[in-house]
């Protein structure tokens, strides 16, 4: 479990792509420090486990489901990724809970820079639109952030507004408009539905 509060900006160091998958080798020297094989690391909000690691890089396979269904499969060499660890048992829950299970990709339909944070406005996937509410939490590339704004002009989308830290210190703060970004909604509000569902 995560909590959408990245601990590094690192990068993608090398990608082998396989027949079915792809091998990412990713670079985060504070994120690798006691990264171990089996262990868990977010990529952009992508739950990856280490298959390897080295004093400044990890390894993780990634499969073709994953590559689909998330901006995974378009990082290079290069790209900057947004990283961080699971949150310990007993740690303190900075951001909301995130499980690291993407939902979808939305695309960044404009972006306003203000004096001290930009609003940022995301095309929202239909299917994710009833889960996402006003002054809830959303995950955009791993990133736990508010919704500022809601609207449906020429299909839903949402806007958040990233504050100065966020901008310097993930990959949201140089995104621009027509850029994909994974989409993690909030999991209570799946698990209300379902229960809901299961009640009627």
């Amino acid at each position: 479990m995560f909590t959408g509060i990245v601990e590094e900006l690192g990068e993608i160091a090398a990608v082998e792509r396989l027949a079915d998958a792809a091998r990412l080798t990713v670079r985060g020297p504070r994120v690798t420090a006691e990264a171990r094989h089996g262990d868990s690391v977010a990529v952009n909000g992508v739950c990856l486990t280490v298959t390897g690691a080295t004093d400044k890089t990890f390894t993780a396979d990634v499969m073709a489901e994953t590559l689909r269904r998330t901006g995974l499969g378009a990082l290079g060499p290069g790209s900057p990724v947004n990283l961080e660890r699971p949150v310990p048992l007993g740690g303190r829950l900075g951001g909301h809970l995130v499980q690291g299970h993407v939902d979808g990709t939305g695309v960044i339909l404009s972006r306003s820079p203000g004096e001290h944070w930009d609003v940022v406005r995301i095309a929202l996937p239909p299917g994710l639109a009833r889960y996402v509410v006003h002054k809830g939490s959303v995950t955009v590339d791993g990133v736990s952030l508010t919704v500022s704004g809601l609207g449906r002009t020429d299909g839903p989308w949402f806007e958040v507004s990233l504050i100065p830290a966020t901008l310097e210190l993930t990959t949201l703060g140089r995104l621009q408009p027509g850029s994909q970004v994974n989409l993690e909604v909030d999991v209570i509000a799946k698990y209300v539905e379902s229960l809901l569902g299961e009640r009627s």
